[in-house]
């Protein structure tokens, strides 16, 4: 059974260490070595998971002479933020309907 590109974005971003990489790279590309350097992991490690998130199509990695520069791609991370949107909604709504119950509240008590 085929996966869907979603479940495959949000299998990549299940991990820590990828979701750290991928804030790194969203600050520019950078190198298996620039990006393995703040973690207690080997190089090998990193490609591993540059590996998944590849698959995944959060990255792409480039040729640049010996170098293999990785890159943040968009097109997955529109998707994933569409499909959680309308859990965005409903978050903020539960919030807004926290505060005016605590607000009623704080009315009841200070007029009861």
């Amino acid at each position: 059974m085929p996966v869907d590109q979603l479940s495959t974005t949000f299998a990549a971003l299940a991990d820590p260490t990828r979701r750290a990489i991928l804030a790194r790279l969203a600050g520019g590309e950078a190198t298996v070595k620039e990006l393995a350097e703040p973690f207690p992991i080997t190089v090998q490690a990193v490609s591993k998971h540059l590996r998944v998130l590849e698959r995944a199509g959060l990255i792409e990695r480039g040729r640049s002479a010996q170098l293999r520069p990785s890159r943040l791609r968009g097109e997955p991370f529109k998707d994933a933020a569409e499909w959680l949107e309308p859990y965005r909604r409903f978050w903020e709504g539960s919030f807004d309907r926290l505060d005016a119950r605590l607000r009623a509240g704080q009315n009841d008590a200070e007029h009861g």
